[in-house]
């Protein structure tokens, strides 16, 4: 099998993580919580505030002024795929993060989500 076919199939068994995350500010203990259907967007949603493009204006807001090491980045649960029968994983991607939004109440002083 060549390189290229051998890297397309390692890709194809590459197992996918949803979940829940929380992006803590240390200095002032404010909480984002998102969520992603692939856990390897958090590259991304790092990279956008890096690059002061991320879309929640307070979260980036705070970042510009403290910087990166003022945050804390933790994927706070997985979304367990069901082995058997119809599994809606957005649905059930957002029934978690709702779960933690509840839980957390990141929002005005609390938090960066509205």
């Amino acid at each position: 099998m060549d390189h290229k076919k051998e890297l397309k199939e390692l890709y194809k068994e590459m197992k996918i993580e949803a979940g829940v995350f929380t992006m803590t500010n240390k200095h002032n203990g404010k909480v984002f919580v998102g969520s992603f259907n692939n856990l390897k967007r958090l590259n991304g949603f790092q990279f956008m505030l890096k690059t002061n493009t991320y879309t929640n204006k307070a979260l980036q807001a705070d970042y510009n002024t403290f910087g990166t090491d003022a945050f804390q980045l933790e994927v706070v649960e997985y979304l367990k795929q069901k082995e058997e029968g119809f599994f809606d994983a957005k649905k059930e991607l957002e029934k978690l993060e709702q779960k933690w939004l509840e839980k957390l109440q990141p929002y005005g002083e609390q938090g960066y989500n509205s």
